[in-house]
């Protein structure tokens, strides 16, 4: 059976390039309609390694899942703007080192909502739950996850590629400043970004294609601005890298995603 999808719900456009399912596409899955591919396939054809940043991104989540599951001990995961489930999901992860950690997801993508029931398995000690909810609304998602995470805990919010599309900085650091606000000391933030640094420069003119032609609009950020989500917070080595060098051989190619993880002290 061909598992994509045959018919839109309501709120999903097929006939628009939509994030999730491009990101899909590029990582090799097969939830995405032709115009996601049409796309994506003109992206990559702008910017050839665009599939790399995917790849790199996603291989970035595992290690750092890894890390603060096991030798962190953090065992409730906040993971904001999902995306569609692939293989190695932050709860499959996170419970392979600690079976009791719990995990919220939230997006609010329809389609990433049709197939949350993928993202809803758990092991028997731990709980996974998901909220359909925006990034722009970080105390709606606070509330919501509350019934699954101990907020009095640490927690871990992961913000893969997600403020990116809060094209406002400042309105992006307010985001990140509230969900940080909530929890305790010893709870971490991880991040990843898109920026025209690290050799993205030539993805200046993929990004301008993408926002008129996909959804939603997506913005590169500097360095310092990436820095500027982290203040108040202790990073952890190395720093802030391409996401493709965190912890993993330092001759491994770069690609132009920031990726880091902070502690709260």
């Amino acid at each position: 059976m061909d598992p994509r999808p045959q018919t839109a719900p309501a709120r999903i456009r097929s006939d628009v390039a939509h994030n999730a399912r491009v990101w899909n596409y590029w990582l090799g899955g097969k939830d995405n309609y032709p115009v996601d591919r049409a796309v994506g396939d003109r992206v990559t054809g702008m910017y050839p390694s665009i599939g790399e940043v995917a790849r790199a991104d996603r291989a970035f989540l595992g290690r750092a899942v890894r890390h603060l599951a096991g030798d962190a001990g953090v065992d409730q995961f906040l993971d904001i703007g999902t995306g569609l489930p692939t293989g190695n999901n932050t709860h499959e992860i996170a419970q392979h080192t600690a079976p009791h950690a719990r995990i919220v997801y939230v997006d609010n993508d329809p389609i990433v909502l049709a197939h949350a029931r993928a993202l809803l398995t758990s092991s028997l000690e731990g709980a996974t739950e998901y909220i359909d909810a925006d990034a722009h609304r970080p105390e709606q998602i606070l509330r919501a996850a509350e019934p699954t995470l101990d907020l009095g805990r640490p927690v871990a919010v992961m913000m893969l590629g997600i403020l990116n599309f809060v094209l406002d900085t400042d309105e992006a650091r307010s985001i990140v400043r509230t969900l940080m606000a909530a929890v305790p000391s010893g709870s971490h933030l991880v991040l990843t970004h898109p920026t025209l640094e690290l050799g993205g420069e030539g993805n200046e003119a993929a990004m301008r294609f993408w926002n008129e032609n996909a959804t939603p609009p997506i913005t590169a950020r500097s360095r310092e601005e990436f820095a500027s989500f982290l203040v108040g917070l202790e990073i952890l080595e190395p720093g802030i890298v391409s996401c493709s060098r965190w912890r993993t051989n330092p001759r491994e190619p770069e690609v132009a995603q920031f990726g880091v993880v902070a502690r709260k002290p």
